[in-house]
């Protein structure tokens, strides 16, 4: 008799990590919605050019692109559509994969965060392309 196993905790955010072209995607339709919502909109930005830097290590990556699903993942811990509370749940799943990770973000990485987030500010788009 074969049994299928059922795995508990984070594996469409495994899956969804490893969709690159995906993540990418998704991140910014999410990231347009919400910026000005995110106290820490500059961290997830710079984390998000950490991640997809052909330099950065593999194990960086894979951290980071884990904290990036969870975020754009439809379903969290907190509901991000509660107010004050929404991104907590987001917040904390990003600042410990950053700090993890923290020597492997760059001031490049941060400056390119700023840059983006003041062009947005600016009424330009957000988006990448």
């Amino acid at each position: 008799m074969a049994t299928t196993e059922h795995s508990v905790g984070f594996e469409p955010a495994d899956r969804l990590a490893q969709d690159r072209d995906s993540v990418r995607r998704r991140f910014w339709i999410k990231f347009k919605k919400v910026v000005a919502r995110l106290p820490f909109a500059e961290d997830l930005l710079a984390a998000y050019y950490c991640a997809f830097d052909r330099q950065t290590p593999r194990h960086v990556q894979a951290a980071l692109l884990g904290a990036i699903a969870y975020f754009i993942l439809p379903f969290d811990f907190i509901p991000d559509m509660l107010p004050i509370l929404g991104f907590t749940d987001d917040a904390a799943v990003l600042a410990t994969a950053i700090r993890l990770v923290a020597n492997h973000i760059t001031p490049e990485h941060r400056e390119a965060a700023r840059a983006r987030l003041k062009r947005g500010m600016d009424g330009s788009s957000l988006d990448p392309s």
